[in-house]
């Protein structure tokens, strides 16, 4: 009986005023059942018979029926207690079983991981990224979308996506992860047959490449001349695809505003070269960004952790100059 007391006082009710638990009252019940006696499943469960007892009268209640017949000596199984206990026992091997898995999915990092990610970056850099993510982590499956648009990932079923700008607060978690620097280039051959800007008034004159999913601080001395030049240059180029731009960009169609994780490898190889850099806009940055912050699946916590300084800092992409 003092056990019975002392667990009580721990769960701080008595044994009038808690409410029944049925997955307790139904893993009482079997216990019962396959020990024989209330003694014995007490001991089993660690509670007083008392208590096994009481779960078991409650479980009778809820359901309408007696589930075992007691004598002194032993317990029988009613006919309903016959058919109630089959399904009870799968129920709570299901529960176990669910419940082991789901340990099992914390303590390794396993299962169906799902990515979003901006199309240039994740063509051009997640690569390399998931394969050695994967090396380390060969029990997790990778399912990377490409989109540009913002998803929600909570709708759309993501664990994580990718996202590129400067993030306005909202309920989701974003970690940093690298910046990402915007630069104004063009090919040698179109600043040699139009000349290279000194100004960012300059720019007025020249054919401007534009991404339509660009937001600029309009406040930005290389917005204004840069939207002049969009609109009264028809012979220019809108695109919402970065990579298309600097492939125009280096055929020596105009000059575009790209982060340099697209026009990096090209301005290295000589193929763009920068312009007005002193003008260039703030760096933005690469987010990756997820639901919760707290029980966080392990494979999702373990790309959060892989990815962190993946790329370096400043990242191998802006390492031209």
């Amino acid at each position: 009986m003092l056990y019975y007391q002392q667990n009580v006082v721990k769960k701080g009710c008595t044994p009038q005023d808690k409410p029944m638990d049925r997955i307790e009252a139904m893993r009482a019940f079997v216990t019962v059942v396959s020990e024989g006696t209330f003694t014995r499943a007490a001991e089993r469960l660690k509670i007083s018979p008392q208590l096994v007892s009481k779960y078991v009268s409650q479980l009778e209640t809820h359901l309408g029926v007696r589930l075992l017949n007691r004598t002194t000596r032993r317990i029988h199984l009613t006919e309903a207690g016959t058919h109630y206990h089959q399904r009870a026992q799968q129920v709570l091997n299901d529960i176990d079983d669910m419940e082991n898995q789901l340990g099992n999915l914390q303590a390794e990092a396993q299962g169906l991981l799902r990515i979003s990610a901006p199309v240039s970056f994740a063509i051009r850099h997640m690569a390399p990224l998931l394969s050695e993510f994967q090396k380390k982590h060969p029990a997790v499956g990778i399912d990377l979308q490409l989109n540009d648009r913002k998803v929600d990932i909570l709708e759309e079923g993501f664990d994580i996506a990718l996202r590129i700008g400067h993030l306005k607060s909202s309920s989701l978690i974003a970690k940093r992860l690298a910046p990402v620097r915007l630069v104004l280039c063009a090919s040698p051959a179109y600043l040699e047959q139009y000349g290279t800007p000194r100004r960012p008034e300059d720019l007025r004159e020249h054919k401007y490449l534009r991404y339509s999913y660009m937001n600029m601080d309009p406040g930005h001395s290389l917005q204004k001349w840069l939207q002049d030049s969009s609109r009264e240059n028809t012979r220019g180029m809108i695109s919402n695809n970065g990579d298309v731009l600097i492939e125009a960009a280096i055929a020596g169609t105009g000059i575009a505003l790209q982060p340099t994780f697209i026009a990096g490898s090209a301005v290295k190889e000589g193929k763009l070269k920068v312009i007005l850099p002193e003008h260039e806009p703030e760096p933005m940055a690469l987010y990756a960004v997820y639901a919760h912050r707290q029980l966080l699946a392990s494979k999702v916590r373990s790309f959060i952790d892989f990815i962190d300084g993946f790329f370096g800092e400043p990242p191998y992409w802006d390492r031209f100059e």
